[in-house]
């Protein structure tokens, strides 16, 4: 099994920035990729942010290329989503994944985290 542990989020202003990590535990040797998610409220969860873990591959949703950016360090399995120039419509609770590096990118993960909430204020 695969542990996720999400901390970050918070409230913050339009065009502000808050920061996300996310620590994998256990087993990490399953997964070849780890990313973001997220649900806005009425909405379906939709793909965010993706790193592949070994080469440092990574693929953005449309609505924050530019604006996200998707790191990880491999020593501490832990995967971070710095986000700038928020918007209201970031607003959303947040979900760590992990697992195919290929799924994720489709739409779809096989380890989620317990989500993080992200509100930000116009």
């Amino acid at each position: 099994q695969l542990q996720l542990v999400e901390s970050g989020g918070g409230a913050v202003q339009a065009g502000g920035s808050l920061r996300l990590s996310c620590a994998a535990s256990g087993r990490t040797s399953s997964i070849s990729g780890m990313g973001w998610f997220r649900r806005a409220p009425g909405k379906e969860r939709v793909f965010v942010a993706a790193i592949n873990w070994s080469g440092g591959i990574t693929d953005y949703a449309d609505s924050v290329k530019g604006r996200f950016v998707i790191s990880r360090d491999n020593a501490k399995n832990t995967v971070y989503l710095q986000m700038n120039s928020l918007k209201p419509e970031d607003t959303a609770v947040y979900y760590c994944a992990a697992g195919l590096y290929t799924r994720m990118v489709g739409g779809a993960s096989d380890y989620w985290g317990q989500g993080t909430q992200v509100t930000v204020s116009s």
